[in-house]
């Protein structure tokens, strides 16, 4: 029995793979420390999709260095030689061998490193948990992706689409609700392609989950616009189900065909602008989330105006701004590279746009009155979601998973903020 300390980085797939790793070490009769200097061992989960993360997780990797150490999740499966670098004592795990996490763990504790990145366990339904958020379910429905875009190191870390069976998704669902979560997220690599390879797709999927009978909201994650024309008409209808945020998050990258056409992306940049359109339409105050990638090797002033036009025209809720960052072993990073003053410059440009719109776009929500599940406590605030995903704050002392009727009396470009309506 060891004293385990578990830290985790990057998207709601990494943190569900945390929770599970978590769980196998309480399951396996260890312990959770409350510190890493308090840890007989430490693991992190990491994250390489920028280089400003890789960084990141560098940075952690010489400070956890210290005790015995394992190195999770997707920068030694893409970057081995990195980790082994700056820690070759660690031992490594892949994202898709989480079953081999005991054994992983039981090798290091005893001084043998020990690697394990091959796709041994690529089912990850089922798996004990200790959950990050009591209220929050993150269930992961798929591993890996049919994209080849070529900026993107995560393909190289995760491989192709492994589609996990409705049915088991549906129990694994049940359980997190059964375990007093109220809001589950529906999380993958890429959820647009989902069930692909079994014959099967994400509306029907959503649509199953969605007739569990309990209480609980359901969160649909990220999607590349290139699989929406295929499943838009489907999932129009899913959402039309209340238990169904109304949110959706599909990454456009650029509003620039070429660029997107370097990138490998697969989509135009009107396939996104008709589904932003399309939903919105259908949804009263339906929240739009996109990623946008500045700098891109083969991005021309004229392809970044394009992409600044996409975004006043489109107006998404929230953009996820990203200088471009060379990852090695993709084929963008061996492209001439934007000059770095140009990418800051264009990056600032885009950034100021898309604080006025989020900030507009909050506002119309002031004087807005409904419910709202909360599901977060950040020091002296506590913060929900609303039904279109927004977050909410309030100052009064609310119950985790509590829902509760709020007036909206204010807002900025980071969220809404109101107070309990009676």
């Amino acid at each position: 029995m060891a004293k385990i300390w578990v830290e985790a980085y990057g998207c709601s797939a990494s943190f569900a793979d945390s929770e599970m790793i978590t769980g196998l070490v309480v399951n396996g009769g260890h312990t959770l420390a409350e510190d890493p200097s308090d840890a007989d061992l430490n693991v992190i989960v990491t994250c390489s999709v920028k280089d400003v993360t890789a960084q990141r997780m560098v940075h952690r990797i010489k400070r956890l260095k210290s005790k015995p150490l394992v190195v999770a999740g997707c920068l030694p499966k893409a970057e081995t030689v990195t980790v082994e670098k700056f820690s070759p004592k660690a031992s490594l795990l892949g994202p898709n061998s989480l079953g081999k996490t005991l054994e992983v763990i039981d090798s290091t504790l005893k001084g043998h490193k020990r690697i394990e990145l091959e796709d041994s366990d690529t089912t990850k339904i089922g798996l004990p948990k200790v959950r990050l958020n009591p209220a929050v379910g993150i269930v992961e429905i798929a591993s890996g992706c049919m994209s080849e875009c070529t900026f993107c190191q995560t393909k190289l870390a995760k491989g192709e689409i492994h589609s996990f069976r409705i049915g088991d998704i549906v129990r694994q669902v049940r359980q997190e609700i059964d375990d007093g979560c109220r809001e589950v997220w529906l999380t993958s690599t890429d959820n647009g392609c989902y069930g692909f390879d079994i014959e099967t797709d994400l509306p029907s999927l959503v649509n199953a989950v969605s007739e569990i009978e309990r209480d609980f909201m359901i969160r649909v994650g990220m999607m590349n616009p290139m699989y929406m024309p295929r499943i838009r008409e489907d999932l129009l209808e899913s959402f039309e189900n209340p238990k169904l945020f109304k949110f959706l998050h599909i990454p456009v990258q650029s509003g620039s065909n070429q660029v997107l056409k370097d990138m490998k992306r697969g989509h135009t940049a009107e396939v996104f602008r008709k589904s932003s359109e399309i939903f919105r339409k259908k949804f009263e105050k339906f929240t739009v989330s996109t990623d946008v990638i500045v700098g891109f090797p083969t991005e021309t002033e004229k392809d970044f105006e394009q992409t600044l036009d996409m975004i006043r025209e489109t107006r998404p809720d929230i953009v996820n701004l990203s200088r471009y960052s060379a990852r090695p072993g993709t084929k963008a990073a061996l492209m001439d590279q934007v000059n770095v003053s140009n990418m800051v410059e264009r990056s600032k440009k885009l950034s100021e746009i898309v604080s006025k719109i989020s900030q507009e776009r909050n506002q119309e929500w002031i004087g807005w009155k409904g419910e709202v599940l909360f599901d977060e406590i950040s020091d002296d605030t506590i913060k929900g979601r609303n039904y279109a995903y927004k977050p909410v704050f309030v100052q009064e002392k609310i119950k985790i998973g509590q829902r509760m009727k709020v007036e909206i009396t204010r807002a900025t470009k980071h969220g809404l903020y109101g107070h309990i309506a009676s």
